[in-house]
C-alpha cells in the first residue's frame, strides 16, 4: 500500500528531465557558436598576417587555404548551433507543454490522474486489509490473554492459601479466554479469506493504471531517442557533403603549391630578373631640392629614432648613449625585431584586444611584403651596420637599442636561484613581469613584483594565460 508513489513520482521525472535535455542542447549550442566565433577571429587575424608577411606565391595561397577553411568549417557550426536551438530545442520545449499540464494548485494534471487512479483502485483492498489487521491484533491479543489465565490457573493450584470460590473464578477465566481466541481467530481467518478473494481485482484495477503511466513514460522515451536522433545528425558533420568538400579543396590548394613556381616568381619579381633601375645622370633641379627636404623632413616627424648605428668608424658606442641617430617610419621599427614572439604579448592587461592583434599583426614576421628597405651604404665594412659574419642574419642591428618592448607578464615555471648580481631569484609559481625579449644567449630581462629588476633563464618561465 502506497509504494504506487515511485511511479507517480517518474512523471515528475519526465518533465524535469525535459528540462535536463534542454539545457545540455543548449549549452553544447553555445559551444558551437563559440567555437565558430574563435575560428572567424582566428582566420582574420592570420589572414592579415600572412598576407603582410614575407610569404610569397603558391605556398601563400596554400597557407592562407588554411584561414578559408576555417571561416568555412564555422560557417558550418553557426548552421549546428541553429538547428539544435531552432529545431531541437523547441521540439522539446513544444512536446513538454503538450506532455504535461500544470495545475492551479501547483503539480501536473497527469500526476493528479495516476495518484487518484492508484489511490482508487487501491481503497477497497486496503480497507480489507486494514480489517485483517484488525483481528490479527485481537487474535494475539487474546491468545496472550489465554496463556495468561492459565498459568495463573496453574499456579493457583500451589497456593493452600487461595479458597475453592477464587480457584472457581480462575477456571472461569480461563474458559472465557479460550471461547475468545476461537471467536476472534474465526474473524481474523474470515477477513483474510475475504482479502484473498478481493486480490485479483485488486491487482487487475492497479494494474491497469500501471499500464496507463507506463504508456505515458514510454511516449517520452521514444520521443527522447527520436530526439537524441535527430541532434546526432545535427552535429555529425562527417555526413555532410559540404564539410567533405571544404577539406577536399583543402588539399587541392596545399598541393597546388610549387617551389619552382614560387623561386622563379621571386626571381622575377625580388631579383635577378627583376627591371633595373640603373643610375643614370641628373640635372641638378631647385624645385625637386626643395620637394626632397620637405619630404625629408616629413619623415623625420613622422617617425620615430632609432640608436645605436654608427656612422663613423672612429666613434666609440657608450653604454645608452650613441653618437648618431637613424630615423625610420615606426612600422619598420616593429617589423625588424627579428627576435619577436607573435605569442607573448597576449596575455597583456593593459592593452586592448584590437590594439594586441594590431601588434600581432605588425610584427607577424622581421620583414613584411611592402616593406621599403634603406639604400644607404658603404663599402668600409666597419661602417655598414647591416654587413655580418653570420650567413644567415641571425644578428640585427637593431637588437640592442629598439623601441621599448611591451611589457608582458609571465609565471615562474621551475625554481631559479640567481649566480651573479644581475639575476633575479624565484621560485616555481611566481609571477613577475617580462620587460625585454629573450637575447641571443637564452636571457630575458624582468621585473619582480617588489621592484627588483634583473636577469633570468627564457626557458624557465611562461606567458600567464
Amino acid at each position: 500500500v502506497g509504494n504506487y508513489k515511485r511511479t507517480v513520482k517518474r512523471i515528475d521525472d519526465g518533465h524535469r528531465l525535459c528540462n535536463d535535455l534542454m539545457n545540455c542542447i543548449h549549452e553544447r549550442a553555445r559551444i558551437e557558436k563559440v567555437y565558430a566565433q574563435q575560428l572567424t577571429e582566428w582566420a582574420k587575424r592570420w589572414k592579415q598576417l600572412v598576407e603582410k608577411g614575407p610569404q610569397y606565391g603558391t605556398v601563400e595561397r596554400a597557407w592562407c587555404a588554411f584561414m578559408s577553411e576555417a571561416e568555412k568549417v564555422s560557417e558550418l557550426h553557426l548552421e549546428v548551433k541553429g538547428s539544435l536551438m531552432n529545431e531541437d530545442f523547441e521540439k522539446i520545449k513544444n512536446w513538454q507543454k503538450e506532455a504535461f499540464h500544470k495545475q492551479m494548485m501547483g503539480g501536473f494534471k497527469e500526476t493528479k490522474e495516476a495518484e487518484d487512479g492508484f489511490r482508487k483502485a487501491q481503497k477497497p483492498w486496503a480497507k480489507k486489509l486494514k480489517e485483517v489487521e484488525a483481528a490479527k491484533k485481537a487474535y494475539h491479543a487474546a491468545c496472550k490473554e489465554e496463556k495468561l489465565a492459565i498459568s495463573r490457573e496453574t499456579n493457583s493450584k500451589a497456593d493452600p492459601a487461595l479458597n475453592p470460590e477464587q480457584l472457581k473464578k480462575l477456571q472461569d477465566k480461563v474458559e472465557r479466554s479460550k471461547q475468545d481466541v476461537l471467536k476472534t481467530k474465526e474473524k481474523y481467518e474470515k477477513s483474510l479469506k475475504e482479502l484473498d478473494n478481493a486480490t485479483p481485482q485488486y491487482m487487475e484495477n492497479m494494474e491497469q493504471v500501471f499500464e496507463q503511466c507506463q504508456q505515458f513514460e514510454e511516449k517520452r522515451l521514444r520521443f527522447f531517442r527520436e530526439v537524441l536522433l535527430e541532434v546526432q545528425k545535427h552535429l555529425d558533420l562527417s555526413n555532410v557533403a559540404s564539410y567533405k568538400n571544404i577539406y577536399r579543396e583543402l588539399e587541392q590548394n596545399i598541393k597546388t603549391a610549387d617551389a619552382v613556381e614560387d623561386l622563379r616568381w621571386f626571381r622575377a619579381n625580388q631579383g635577378p630578373g627583376m627591371s633595373m633601375n640603373w643610375p643614370q645622370f641628373e640635372e641638378w633641379s631647385a624645385d625637386l631640392n626643395r620637394t626632397l627636404s620637405r619630404r625629408e623632413k616629413k619623415k623625420a616627424s613622422d617617425g620615430v629614432t632609432l640608436t645605436g648605428i654608427n656612422q663613423t668608424g672612429d666613434q666609440v658606442p657608450q653604454p645608452n648613449k650613441h653618437s648618431s641617430s637613424l630615423s625610420v617610419q615606426s612600422n619598420t621599427v616593429q617589423s625588424v625585431q627579428s627576435s619577436y614572439n607573435p605569442f607573448e604579448d597576449e596575455e597583456d592587461t593593459g592593452s586592448t584586444v584590437s590594439e594586441k592583434e594590431d601588434n600581432k599583426i605588425k610584427n607577424v614576421s622581421s620583414y613584411e611584403k611592402n616593406q621599403s628597405y634603406p639604400t644607404d651604404w658603404s663599402d668600409e665594412e666597419s661602417n655598414n651596420p647591416f654587413s655580418s659574419t653570420d650567413a644567415n642574419g641571425d644578428t640585427n642591428p637593431f637588437d640592442e637599442d629598439t623601441s621599448p618592448a611591451m611589457e608582458v607578464r609571465v609565471r615562474a615555471l621551475y625554481d631559479y636561484e640567481g649566480q651573479e648580481q644581475d639575476e633575479l631569484s624565484f621560485k616555481a609559481g611566481d609571477e613577475l613581469t617580462k620587460m625585454e625579449n629573450e637575447d641571443e644567449q637564452g636571457w630575458c630581462k624582468g621585473r619582480l613584483d617588489n621592484g627588483q629588476i634583473g636577469l633570468y633563464p627564457a626557458n624557465y618561465v611562461e606567458p600567464i594565460q
